[in-house]
């Protein structure tokens, strides 16, 4: 049975993939006001939905890379949760598809400012991972790390009680290279650049260390509702 977990107003970011958004933002035709000449959006007319200083992607979905797209096979695909773990384990495409399918629907914010509202992905939830890993009591943290060799900080609390994914299907169909497939990490309540393409695996740690992005500006959490983009914020 497929567990529904729809959750509207807090969601997540990306910058995703392996190191550094390529900023996506395609300004539209000459005729269109470019964002930010038109005045502010009065409060009564502004979504409830959108985080502080985000906007309305519609239907469209930016691309943020700044690197080559991976080409990887489901086949070639594997998951492995270890550090401080008492059962370091690893799961291939098939292992992963045979656990109990978990779904997420809401929204999703990237720190480059982008929102998108009513997204679907289809997948498993990150509790089974771990509960199957056993973490140790002096886990706190985890450093997600990607076939890229992207890497991004999370605390274990934002990752566990039904707050992240890794997702294979978006909408009903398989999840775009693009956009991280075979496989990536959702955890939407934060920007997206925490929701790590193309995953490989979860390291736990008892402490904070960053991953990329962090290493060079970005917040060490990335709250959307906090605005938390940089360092400092």
């Amino acid at each position: 049975m497929t567990q529904s977990t729809d959750t509207t107003p807090n969601t997540a970011y990306e910058p995703s993939t392996a190191h550094g958004p390529d900023t996506a933002y395609e300004p539209g035709t000459a005729h269109e006001p470019t964002r930010g000449f038109t005045g502010r959006a009065r409060a009564a007319d502004r979504d409830p939905r959108l985080p502080p200083g985000q906007y309305d992607a519609g239907d469209g979905w930016p691309v943020l890379s700044a690197e080559v797209t991976p080409r990887l096979a489901a086949a070639d695909w594997t998951f492995r949760v270890d550090g401080l773990v008492a059962a370091p384990r690893t799961w291939n495409w098939d292992e992963a598809h045979a656990l109990p399918a978990a779904e997420y629907r809401g929204d999703i914010h990237c720190v480059t400012s982008w929102s998108k509202f009513g997204v679907r992905f289809g997948g498993v939830s990150l509790d089974t991972f771990l509960a199957a890993a056993r973490p140790l009591d002096t886990a706190t943290h985890v450093i997600a790390y990607s076939h890229t060799g992207y890497t991004t900080n999370l605390p274990l609390a934002d990752v566990t009680g039904g707050r992240a994914w890794i997702v294979w299907e978006y909408g009903d169909e398989p999840l775009p290279a693009e956009h991280g497939g075979p496989a990536r990490l959702i955890v939407p309540h934060l920007y997206f650049w925490k929701s790590a393409k193309w995953v490989a695996g979860l390291r736990l740690t008892d402490r904070d260390e960053p991953g990329f992005w962090e290493q060079n500006g970005y917040h060490h959490r990335g709250d959307p509702w906090a605005e938390e983009r940089y360092a400092g914020d």
